[in-house]
């Protein structure tokens, strides 16, 4: 099984999935930065909501097209029975405890950490709330592992991944050592948990706060989008406010921005440099792509469009590439296999405006293959380019063309215009999608 986890850097949330896939094997591959994924855009776009209509991460899509939204759901469905509950008892306690992490950690822990962070605007009564809904939490976890070692049965199951993930910032931010000390067992847990391998493959090495860290006003300014700053006053003139325009303003200020609008999330989009262009090093080439996919899109392929292609064509600026899907095995029903190819384009969403592809299922149910020719920009293939544009290519097999030969030649007609003898594939046409 080879899947797509959409998220952000360091999202606990999508730490549930991807312990969950070490333990059960799946192949999992991230999308968490750009251009492959980038927060607040990506997930903004009509093909990114017309399969995750929240526009939340994490966000799950498979090869064959199945999506999920929500992180538990995701986490469930990417276990092993034994992370789940091998026995309706066990996965009923399951899911008692990946409910219980939801409706009562998160909460107060996010009310605590958050403004530590400096995601939040820090509130006195609101943080000692969180502080002791937090120590009652602590207290119903102890008690319940006074005897245990894990919080369900014998082994590490889904109730341990997701209140470890859960309680990992109140561990790594707040819960110094005077204030766990009352909870030993729960402690233990947590230390047991995270250095299981599958833990710390994901996790990495996590050091339990030394000292409860405090909100930080300059952290939350800087986490705060800027403001344009009012211009200032004509030389001259000596600007007076009525008195009831300084009343307002100053109920103005003093107004908190509301806390439920600002998350993980948000911070982290706030946070985010943005992504440097791929191809920025690259000079200005003669060839106009979208020039291309314009008469590629509203005239004749075989009269307009292809004359065009050819006749502008940058072979110094340009490349052709022929990609094959290597694992034709695996293909069964058509619209599945079909799903792998628009998959694969919305995956590479930040590529289209340096790139143009014509990509092919041939045959038929359970005997089908998948090729297409591909135009990137520069003479590398362009996946390489940037770690987020590799999620699928390793499934290919590339080669590239000589764009003067007459393989090339024949292969960008027959794969452009949908028609030919495809004489390198054996079998029958069946669809095809372009990547513009």
């Amino acid at each position: 099984m080879r899947v797509t986890l959409y998220t952000y850097p360091e999202n606990w949330r999508a730490f549930k999935a991807q312990i969950a896939a070490q333990y059960s094997g799946a192949r999992l591959k991230l999308a968490s930065s750009s251009p492959a994924f980038t927060f607040g855009q990506t997930n903004r776009t009509p093909a990114f909501l017309g399969n995750f209509p929240l526009g939340k991460v994490p966000a799950y899509q498979g090869d064959d097209g199945f999506c999920l939204f929500e992180s538990n759901a995701i986490a469930h469905y990417l276990s092993n029975e034994a992370l789940r509950g091998a026995t309706p008892q066990a996965a009923a306690q399951v899911l008692q405890w990946v409910s219980f992490a939801d409706s009562e950690i998160i909460p107060p822990a996010s009310a605590w950490v958050f403004p530590t962070l400096g995601i939040m605007q820090f509130n006195k009564q609101a943080t000692e709330q969180a502080k002791e809904d937090v120590k009652r939490v602590l207290t119903v976890l102890n008690q319940h592992l006074t005897t245990r070692t894990f919080l369900v049965g014998e082994r590490v199951s889904l109730a341990d991944i997701t209140v470890v993930c859960s309680m990992l910032w109140l561990y790594k931010q707040v819960l110094e050592p005077s204030f766990r000390q009352p909870y030993p067992n729960v402690t233990r847990w947590f230390v047991t948990c995270v250095n299981q391998p599958q833990f710390k493959a994901v996790l990495g090495e996590v050091k339990l706060c030394e000292k409860m860290a405090q909100f930080d006003a300059k952290k939350f300014a800087e986490m705060q989008p800027k403001k344009e700053t009012p211009s200032k006053k004509e030389k001259g003139g000596k600007e007076t406010a009525k008195p009831q325009e300084k009343k307002e303003k100053k109920k103005e200020e003093k107004k908190p921005a509301p806390e439920e609008e600002m998350d993980d999330c948000d911070a982290v989009l706030a946070a985010e440099p943005k992504a440097k262009d791929p191809f920025a090093q690259l000079p200005k080439s003669t060839f106009v792509m979208d020039e291309f996919k314009r008469k590629y899109s509203n005239e004749d392929t075989l009269t307009v469009a292809l004359p065009h292609f050819w006749e502008h064509l940058d072979r110094e600026g340009y490349s052709i590439w022929y990609g094959q899907y290597k694992y034709p095995e695996e293909l069964t029903l058509t619209f599945k296999s079909c799903n792998l190819i628009t998959g694969m384009f919305q995956r590479l969403d930040k590529l289209r405006k340096n790139a143009f592809a014509s990509v092919i299922l041939f045959g038929t149910n359970n005997d089908s293959s998948i090729s297409g020719i591909w135009v990137f920009r520069g003479q590398e293939l362009a996946f390489t380019l940037s770690e987020d544009w590799q999620i699928d290519y390793e499934s290919y097999d590339w080669r590239k063309l000589d764009p003067d030969s007459e393989e090339c030649k024949t292969m960008v007609k027959e794969y452009f215009a949908w028609e030919g003898d495809f004489k390198h594939v054996g079998k029958p046409f069946n669809q095809g999608k372009i990547f513009k």
